[in-house]
């Protein structure tokens, strides 16, 4: 037999000059049995994808060979998480909650003391008031001139 078509077809794939539907020929035709000499060197060019889709399938029970060969066993373990694990997010937002309170707390101490000092002077809590001196309590309740 003549297989001139197959052959300018193979020029032609070697040159990139092919469509997909005449890839598709010459898959086709390579995947046959019966290939004539001359063009079985090509064969495998054009037939690997349907050898190695058949070779290198993983199967339903390549986790298990997976498994047995790294030494483990196939069970499924379940993790447990404890509750302070699953509570982590929750105390990271309290905390982040607090840390704003205390500062808009500070903020607003700071304004306060703005609003009751609007001179500007520096707010002192033990200020000594200018004037007479006079004494708070007497703890003298006997006059000592009279005695004598």
């Amino acid at each position: 037999m003549d297989y001139k078509y197959i052959e300018q077809l193979l020029n032609r794939y070697f040159q990139c000059e092919t469509t997909l539907e005449e890839e598709a020929i010459l898959r086709t035709f390579f995947s046959q049995k019966e290939v004539p000499e001359q063009l079985i060197p090509y064969k495998d060019l054009f037939t690997y994808e349907l050898k190695e889709a058949k070779e290198n399938t993983l199967g339903s029970d390549f986790d298990k060979r997976l498994a047995k060969a790294i030494g483990h066993t196939a069970e499924e373990k379940t993790m447990t998480k404890s509750l302070t694990y699953r509570l982590k997010p929750f105390f990271r937002a309290a905390a982040i909650v607090a840390i704003i309170v205390t500062l808009g707390n500070a903020i607003q101490a700071a304004f306060d003391r703005e609003e009751n000092n609007p001179e500007g002077m520096a707010y002192e809590i033990n200020r000594v008031e200018q004037g007479k001196a006079v004494a708070k309590t007497d703890s003298i309740t006997i006059d000592t001139l009279k005695l004598q």
